[in-house]
This record gives C-alpha cells, sequence and structure tokens, in this order.
C-alpha cells in the first residue's frame, strides 16, 4: 500500500512539473477543448447506425473504412469512441459540479455556524470520507440497478466530503484576512460578510480543484462502467465499450484499446488542466493535495 501512495505521489509531482513547461498551458487548453468539443458535438456527428449490429463485420482490424477496426458486434469503434465521449465526459463533469455545489453549502455552513455547528458538520464529513466511494456505488447499483445514474448518484454522494473540508479551510483562512476582519468591524452581518466577502475570494480554489476532479472521475467512472455497476450496453461510454471488448481482447486488442486510451488521455488532459491553473493561479495550493 505504501509503494502504491509512493507512486501516485511521484506521479502527481511529475505531473505538475510537465504543468510548469513554458507553452504547456496552450497545449493543455487546445486539448481540453478539442475533448469537449468531441463530446458535445460528437454523437450528433455519429451515425445513426452506431449501435446497429453487423454480425458479418465484427472484429476487422483497423483498416481506411474502420480506422479503428470493428468491436465485436460489427460497429465502428473510431464513432463508438466518439459517441461515447458525452457519457464519459458530460457525466464526469456533471459529477463534480453536484458534489461541489453540496460541499460548497456544507463548508458554507460549518465557517457561518459557531464552533458547535462546525464541530458537528466536520464530524458528518469524517463519516463521508470514511465511506469508500467504489463500496458505496456497489451498494446503491444493489438498490437501485446498475446503470449510470445510479453510479452518479453514488460518486457525488461520496465526492462532496473532500470539497467540503478542502473548502472549509480556505474559508476559514479568507475569513480571517484583514479586509473581512474590516468590514465585521463595520457591522456587516455574518450572512452578508460571508456571501460578499469570504465565499467570493475563496471559490477559486474549486475551479482549480474541479479540473482535476473531472479527470479522477473520469478514472473512477470507466472502473465502476467495468465492473457493471454503471452504463450498459448498449452504451457506447468508454468503460463500458472495455468491459464489452475485454473477452476478445487476446485475438483483438483495438475494441479495448481505443475507449481505454481515451479515458487515459482525457483523465491527463484535465489532471494538466488542474495543474496549470494551480500553477497560475492559486500557489498556495502546491503542498495540498
Amino acid at each position: 500500500m505504501t509503494a502504491v501512495v509512493t507512486l501516485g505521489r511521484r506521479v502527481v509531482r511529475g505531473r505538475r512539473r510537465i504543468a510548469r513547461v513554458p507553452g504547456m498551458d496552450r497545449c493543455v487548453y487546445a486539448l481540453v477543448a478539442l475533448v469537449v468539443l468531441v463530446a458535445v458535438f460528437g454523437p450528433v456527428l455519429a451515425p445513426a447506425s452506431i449501435n446497429d449490429s453487423t454480425i458479418l463485420a465484427a472484429l476487422q482490424p483497423p483498416s481506411a473504412a474502420h480506422w479503428l477496426g470493428t468491436d465485436q458486434q460489427g460497429r465502428d469503434v473510431l464513432w463508438r469512441v466518439i459517441a461515447g465521449a458525452r457519457a464519459s465526459v458530460l457525466s464526469s463533469v456533471l459529477i463534480v459540479v453536484g458534489f461541489s455545489v453540496i460541499g460548497t453549502l456544507v463548508a458554507t455552513l460549518a465557517t457561518l455556524g459557531g464552533r458547535w455547528v462546525d464541530e458537528i458538520v466536520m464530524r458528518v464529513v469524517d463519516a463521508g470520507l470514511a465511506i469508500p466511494p467504489i463500496i458505496f456505488a456497489l451498494g446503491v447499483a444493489a438498490a437501485l440497478g446498475p446503470s449510470l445514474p445510479s453510479a452518479i448518484i453514488a460518486m457525488i454522494a461520496t465526492g462532496w466530503p473532500y470539497t467540503a473540508r478542502l473548502l472549509r479551510g480556505i474559508m476559514k483562512e479568507t475569513a480571517a484576512r484583514p479586509f473581512v476582519e474590516s468590514a465585521e468591524l463595520l457591522g456587516v452581518s455574518r450572512i452578508r460578510l460571508m456571501t460578499r466577502h469570504v465565499l467570493p475570494n475563496s471559490l477559486d480554489v474549486l475551479v482549480v480543484k474541479w479540473a482535476g476532479d473531472v479527470g479522477n472521475t473520469i478514472l473512477v467512472l470507466g472502473a465502476l462502467s467495468f465492473v457493471g455497476v454503471a452504463a450498459q450496453p448498449p452504451s457506447a461510454e468508454w468503460g463500458a465499450a472495455v468491459t464489452a471488448a475485454k473477452g476478445d481482447i487476446s485475438t483483438a486488442w483495438w475494441p479495448a484499446l481505443a475507449p481505454g486510451l481515451a479515458i487515459a488521455i482525457t483523465a491527463i488532459a484535465f489532471g494538466l488542466l488542474g495543474d496549470v491553473l494551480r500553477t497560475r493561479f492559486r500557489p498556495d495550493l502546491e503542498g495540498r493535495p
């Protein structure tokens, strides 16, 4: 376990060094923009027959007719990857937005309330941090049935404590700044102080965290689909596509490689985006996870 944690820290440090390379920010912005455009417009451009099976064309290798080959149902892998971008990327963005909103409300309540409110809220947050996301997702899938909405609900429910814990610390630091203390001395109410001074000057950390969270969420969502508790066939979601192709990987590698690379590239792109934003806008967060 220690080796895994050490490896993870080295990967993060290496990624942050890459983010500091001159000109890397433009490359990262372009890559993320490309991923978002594919996620938004890909399904619109994809042919209507994207889910139609053509058994006679099954598992054809990459060629001029099918650039990334065909899958076990004879469907074009390239178009399936393009169409699956919406389910993978936009679902991850929805998850991050969902738990960011909840985490922000909880952090605001902890900061706005008194000592006892803060203590109670933080103990609830600690309880939430103790729940393994994948185990909780398996429980939600058992209760609601395995589906992409079930996975989204589970990941929002297990993601908000991390945002709440981080943002609460940032908001406490912001509340101790001289301009906030001056406003308080002038008689500004605590609610107005929070909504007009503390919260707006703390949300920039969420922008930095959000970008990295999207990349991590894509990985976890793909893993949940791989174990069968998220997107289900015939969905083109990338994790579900890898799951459908794993049985033929020894003889036909392309149906699994293409969506797997899409997951890896997208996760790296958003991870680098978070590091670029962290370096540019919040260098004080360099020592934070």
